[in-house]
């Protein structure tokens, strides 16, 4: 079954999502049309991303020997969100190498089955000094298989 370009696919619903964190919308958020400017969308995603390896003591940011860059992002939006409200946001990892992660974030309306947007990007780990590719270490790839 084909989908529309503007819906949201049935692997987009909350249930394919594994780690959540709800965001609530801000006043400034809203751009003139009344709903969450689309640049706001890429804060949610990386600010999701970056709680759970900060949660998991996966990420220093001033002192890991590798830091993740990001190298490509992209968001696809549904059904606009606004000030007043809460986004659920959900986090999955869509691919896993050797040194690099794909990230998708769903996020929701509060309540809502359908995602409002769906977005991500891809970090690839480098070391902090010399910015050249590592692999992920042990704790690092074990924390995002559980995200596959």
């Amino acid at each position: 079954m084909s989908h529309p370009e503007n819906s949201p696919t049935p692997d987009h619903s909350r249930e394919h999502y594994r780690y959540w964190q709800s965001v609530s919308t801000r006043w400034k958020d809203n751009d003139a049309y009344g709903h969450i400017n689309n640049a706001v969308y890429y804060s949610y995603i990386d600010s999701v991303v970056n709680q759970f390896l900060i949660e998991r003591q996966l990420l220093d940011i001033e002192k890991s020997d590798s830091i993740g860059l990001v190298v490509q992002s992209q968001c696809r939006f549904f059904q606009p969100l606004s000030y007043p409200g809460r986004v659920d946001c959900g986090l999955r990892v869509t691919h896993l190498g050797n040194s690099s992660v794909s990230y998708e974030v769903g996020m929701f309306a509060e309540a809502e089955a359908a995602a409002a947007a769906v977005g991500g990007f891809t970090h690839v780990f480098v070391d902090r000094e010399a910015r050249r590719p590592c692999a992920l270490s042990v704790p690092v790839r074990s924390a995002l298989q559980s995200l596959v």
